[in-house]
């Protein structure tokens, strides 16, 4: 039985085919069982079982009919592909066993059992040397800790391997437009533009935040057997070890550090593998729906770029904006996910409206802050040499301001015009970097 999958009509006509009769303790126990399982189009096998272990009226209904009714056994998860309906059409590789898996990333089972890492030795015995991945702490804004998690050489080949061959072929919702292809920042915010009212709303670690078993449920969706898609969500998601926090006790609030110990050393998508944004945004597949019903409900536009989400509307919006923001933030929670209440913004015409860095009041624009910052570093290169204003210590500076001149000018062309004259006067070594 799949629950989200089936309706409970079809699944009682299914049992009543199943047992040879339609017992009338059938639907009332499918209602339980949907109820159960209700956020869970994929339940696990032994979460199921367990269910019906523990159900006392199916129990009574195996007492009462027992010369008809009697589990013989437990029939296991099945080894073939089993794709929701939504999933058909996917196109994805059939990989049906461990085995199947192992040869389809060219390992050997222990190589595959070693990547994967379901039982956290590598977390509980290896420690940050032994670990698939290389760590960087960064201290963000508003008092908090986030944890950069890039994988090593062979685990991100790996997770390009699954990036490319099986999430790009699974459609992200409509309504996202962070790391998919064909659409970018400016396609995020075109839909705003104009309007009467923008709420801006922030989502709270979005990538720590998904959970090593939200990303097995999604392989489970697709159609991969339990073992298969348990192996392929322990390959994107990791575990921090403790013992990369130590350095920071004498210098972070000890409730802080506890909280991001907490956070990061579960399970969870890790900020900067390959495969990650996908997945946060097959993940937040639900929460898309949602918030995109309850937009229409007011007749507002809705879009999310990775952890930034936009509402705009006319004056159905702003008469209740304020409700309206705390019903997004209870369905964030809902689904697991925690606004930033720091960082919600309710933007009326009156004041600049700006999403991801660009103004949206009457056409895409960028920040003039941000022009004249950029104006004035390049301004001091050709003034000052290039070497005195590379503060952040960019590798390749001369390559890093041409990307932030050629995204001004895919907003702006006139303002990205006069920034490229000025670019083209700075005397560069022969290195071309700095």
């Amino acid at each position: 039985m799949l629950a989200g999958d089936s309706s409970a009509d079809e699944i009682v006509l299914r049992c009543a085919q199943l047992t040879g009769r339609r017992w009338r303790w059938l639907q009332p126990l499918v209602e339980r069982y949907l109820k159960k399982f209700d956020r869970q189009v994929r339940p696990r096998h032994g979460e199921v079982v367990q269910f019906l272990n523990a159900d006392e009226h199916l129990r009574d209904a195996l007492h009462r009919y027992s010369a008809e009714l009697r589990i013989e056994s437990w029939v296991h998860s099945s080894q073939k592909m089993q794709p929701v309906a939504a999933a058909r059409n996917w196109n994805l590789p059939a990989i049906e066993s461990v085995g199947a898996l192992a040869e389809w990333l060219r390992l050997d089972l222990a190589e595959l059992e070693w990547f994967a890492d379901l039982k956290g030795l590598l977390r509980k015995t290896g420690g940050a040397r032994l670990s698939h991945y290389n760590y960087r702490i960064l201290s963000k804004n508003y008092n908090s800790i986030r944890l950069i998690e890039a994988p090593k050489d062979h685990l991100k080949q790996i997770q390009r391997q699954i990036l490319s061959e099986i999430l790009n072929r699974i459609p992200s919702h409509d309504a996202a437009y962070g790391f998919v292809a064909g659409r970018s920042i400016q396609s995020f915010a075109a839909p705003h533009v104009g309007q009467q009212i923008v709420l801006r709303m922030d989502l709270e670690d979005f990538f720590p935040s998904i959970c090593g078993a939200r990303v097995q449920a999604l392989f489970r969706t697709a159609g991969y057997p339990e073992a298969v898609a348990d192996l392929l969500g322990g390959i994107c998601t990791t575990a921090a070890p403790t013992e990369i926090w130590r350095e920071l006790r004498a210098s972070v609030d000890r409730t802080l550090l506890q909280y991001a110990r907490e956070l990061y050393t579960r399970p969870h998508l890790p900020q900067g593998a390959p495969s990650s944004p996908s997945l946060a945004n097959l993940c937040a597949y639900r929460v898309d729906c949602r918030l995109s019903g309850l937009a229409q409900s007011v007749g507002a536009r809705y879009t999310r770029y990775a952890d930034d989400l936009a509402f705009s509307g006319d004056e159905r919006l702003a008469a209740r904006i304020e409700r309206f923001a705390a019903q997004v933030a209870s369905v964030l929670r809902e689904e697991g996910f925690a606004v930033h209440h720091r960082k919600t913004r309710i933007m009326r015409q009156g004041v600049r409206q700006y999403l991801a860095g660009l103004v949206t009041n009457r056409r895409l624009n960028v920040v003039r802050a941000d022009f004249d910052r950029l104006k004035a570093i390049l301004s001091n290169c050709v003034r000052y040499g290039a070497v005195t204003q590379n503060r952040e210590g960019y590798p390749n500076f001369q390559a890093h301001l041409a990307g932030r001149i050629a995204f001004m000018g895919s907003v702006n062309p006139g303002k990205g015009e006069r920034l490229r004259k000025i670019f083209q006067q700075i005397l560069w070594p022969p290195s071309g970097g700095l």
